[in-house]
């Protein structure tokens, strides 16, 4: 069966679309008018091997803040529609990535629930014309919208940009892991038999 959605998303603000594809090899692209988020999405798929496919058309003369919000609420949906019931995945996912000085460690569960805990401190405020707080308002939209648990935690950096490449990478990564099929697994993994 496969593992793919495909959403899209449209207000006075902001028009989304994303094809996602768990089983993917990491091909893809992305167009949101902001260029460093497109960077950041680039990397999350490509170390996740997910095969993603966005395009986003924002208020950018207003700022950023509705783009990248609206695409973590149109990528969380497309997350929890491709896991469907959740049958044989590993469930949970871990990954600790360095990127040069910066080291971010990434943790989630598909728990069917939501829950977001993000422990990081840049060193400045933005990355070119990127406002380093909308990564946390991106995170917030996508893991409200897959009903996930994600935990972020950044333990050293001095690099702004090492530090979002940091967590973009891990975050891909644990997402890889936790919906891998388990080989040993046919059901549900929870004791609730429900994710």
């Amino acid at each position: 069966m496969a593992r793919k959605a495909l959403k899209s998303r449209k207000t006075a603000e902001t028009e989304v679309s994303v094809a996602l594809n768990l089983d993917g090899s990491g091909a893809g692209r992305s167009a949101t008018g902001i260029g460093f988020l497109d960077h950041m999405l680039e990397l999350m798929g490509k170390h996740g091997l997910l095969d993603l496919d966005i395009t986003a058309r924002g208020d950018l003369n207003v700022d950023s803040h509705h783009t990248v919000e609206d695409l973590g609420i149109v990528l969380g949906q497309c997350l929890n529609e491709a896991l469907s019931d959740k049958k044989g995945i590993q469930r949970f996912g871990e990954a600790t990535v360095p990127m040069d000085e910066a080291l971010a460690q990434v943790a989630l569960d598909l728990a069917g629930r939501s829950a977001f805990v993000y422990n990081v401190k840049f060193p400045c405020e933005k990355i070119g014309e990127f406002d380093v707080g909308l990564i946390e308002e991106f995170l917030a939209a996508f893991v409200s919208n897959a009903r996930i648990v994600l935990h972020v935690n950044v333990t050293s950096g001095r690099n702004a940009h090492h530090v979002a490449e940091a967590i973009f990478k891990a975050f891909g990564r644990a997402l890889r892991r936790a919906v891998e099929p388990d080989p040993r697994r046919t059901d549900i993994p929870s004791t609730k038999g429900v994710l």
